[in-house]
């Protein structure tokens, strides 16, 4: 690809923040602690969570870089970084979640397979870029497309990267044609991320952000955008990141019987304790994060200090200063919320939170009923244990 490649090693890996947590060194997968996604409701390019399947590609020649675009759609076009930035500029604050996230409390139950997240897989940051309704447009698919002509329903993103899950080859992802195509949808070809261009951790030059839907589709290092007939049959959505039943193991699995999991769930974790926490006697201050799929907002976030038997509404915000709606025009759709409440502990207790969306979705209580064999969507209500006057438990 002219002026960008995929490394086949790791020899030349970017700096990353000593506060992240490594959960696998080659590829990098990595996440803050968890108290540092509450400091802010913009999450550091820093201190966003980093999720790779290989070495980092490296950019050579920015202004010979491209990308095709091509397929089902009766021609093909290059398009280069400054066709890219001739269209309208969108910001887009967006909260990029992986499908993996709080994987390790779900391996407790039973073993899975796949990077042992904690609670601090995702990151709330601010995209600029072209919408891709914009850009396929541009190309000659109408905005509002369900199938070209040719019969294309989907819309295939190629990355330059190099996977060892498709031997060697680049990773894919693609999303439906109609979403690619609604401006409503908010998806962008972004070469920004907080104001500043994209480092090479995040996707630089070009990567893709499909709000509302977990992070494996949002592909980075864009080297290719095709219109396909049917979803994109690269590992990551053929074989990776789909929702199984607890009765489904790896003698049993049928992948195809399952479709690639999209939207991700009504979601929320206590960020401002650990899971065992030592403390004195009185008042404890529970903050966390909370977000749902497909642009639906947060209605509620309840805290319980009796496991569940009673519980209390926590405050919410986005920005500072301005009240939170959850369907309110001055309110991010595609973003998390932050939450907050004091609650007070004479004795040891369990820490409960769970969220409600707009739609009334609400967190599962146990992991257990959706214990799958991958590990993904591990949206059961989060538990902190509170232990007053002990330095252990």
């Amino acid at each position: 690809m002219p002026g960008i490649r995929g490394p086949s090693n790791y020899s030349q890996e970017p700096t990353r923040h000593p506060s992240l947590i490594i959960n696998a060194k080659e590829p990098f997968n990595a996440e803050p602690p968890r108290w540092a996604l509450i400091s802010s409701y913009v999450t550091p390019v820093a201190m966003f969570y980093k999720r790779n399947h290989g070495p980092i590609p490296i950019v050579e020649d920015i202004e010979s870089y491209y990308i095709d675009i091509g397929g089902l759609m009766g021609s093909s076009r290059k398009l280069y970084m400054r066709d890219v930035r001739s269209l309208p500029k969108y910001n887009v604050t967006a909260t990029l979640q992986c499908a993996g996230n709080r994987r390790t409390s779900m391996s407790k139950v039973r073993t899975v397979k796949g990077v042992g997240w904690d609670v601090s897989a995702l990151g709330n940051a601010v995209w600029g870029g072209a919408k891709l309704a914009d850009v396929l447009e541009l190309v000659g698919v109408p905005k509002f497309t369900s199938v070209t002509h040719s019969g294309g329903k989907h819309v295939e993103f190629v990355s330059i990267d190099q996977c060892k899950e498709e031997n060697g080859g680049p990773y894919k992802a693609s999303i439906p044609l109609s979403q690619a195509t609604n401006p409503e949808a908010d998806v962008l070809l972004a070469y920004e991320m907080n104001g500043e261009p994209l480092n090479r951790d995040h996707g630089y030059p070009l990567r893709t952000i499909v709000p509302g839907v977990i992070g494996a589709r949002s592909v980075k290092w864009l080297d290719s955008i095709s219109i396909i007939a049917e979803s994109s049959q690269g590992f990551f959505m053929a074989k990776d990141y789909k929702m199984f039943p607890p009765s489904v193991n790896w003698d049993n699995i049928n992948w195809d019987s399952r479709r690639p999991q999209m939207d991700f769930p009504v979601q929320c974790a206590i960020c401002s304790l650990e899971d065992v926490n030592a403390i004195t006697p009185g008042k404890v201050k529970v903050c966390g994060y909370a977000v749902s799929g497909g642009g639906r907002g947060i209605e509620r976030v309840d805290i319980s200090i009796d496991c569940g038997k009673t519980w209390f509404e926590a405050s919410r915000y986005q920005k500072p200063g301005i009240s939170y709606v959850a369907d309110d025009i001055s309110s991010d759709k595609w973003a998390w919320v932050l939450f907050e409440s004091i609650v007070d502990v004479p004795t040891s207790v369990e820490i409960v939170a769970k969220a409600v969306d707009i739609a009334g979705n609400v967190q599962p209580e146990s992991v257990q009923t959706i214990w799958n064999l991958r590990g993904i969507l591990n949206t059961s209500w989060h538990r902190v244990q509170v232990r007053v006057g002990h330095s252990k438990m």
